[in-house]
């Protein structure tokens, strides 16, 4: 997905490495939580507006494909994709690349759910939202 939207760009510190001396799946997690954030924002739901909206996106399905190893000190990039949008929920994709071998080390496809934070409950995403995610729908 190169020509996708980049929404992280971060290093592989020592800390993130497990006893198999790799980045271990707790931090790709991590990373593609805050990539979920930046490509929110960039589709118009971003933290002010859910705020004053009192919506919120709750993740519902997450499956992860680990494809290679990263280890401390690989620098990373996460571009990001919408997939499907329904009336109150995002299917989109996440890809975690190392910058220095251009390789694919992980891809992530999320379903989140817009809901009402005070009923606790999904409610219809916004039309402009709908609007603007359907616009730059990618093939899965």
């Amino acid at each position: 997905m190169p020509d996708l939207p980049v929404t992280y760009r971060g290093t592989v510190y020592p800390w993130h490495c497990d006893q198999m001396n790799h980045m271990n799946v707790m931090w790709y997690v991590g990373k593609f939580d805050e990539a979920t954030w930046q490509f929110f924002s960039s589709i118009g739901l971003s933290r002010s507006r859910l705020l004053q909206e009192g919506t919120g996106m709750a993740a519902v399905e997450q499956r992860i494909e680990y494809k290679r190893e990263l280890r401390a000190g690989d620098l990373i990039t996460i571009r990001s994709a919408a997939l499907e949008i329904t009336e109150k929920s995002i299917r989109f994709c996440h890809e975690m690349s190392n910058d220095e071998t251009g390789e694919l080390a992980a891809r992530t496809i999320l379903v989140a759910v817009y809901f009402d934070t005070s009923a606790r409950k999904s409610r219809p995403l916004p039309a402009d939202i709908r609007e603007r995610v359907g616009l730059m729908l990618t093939p899965a």
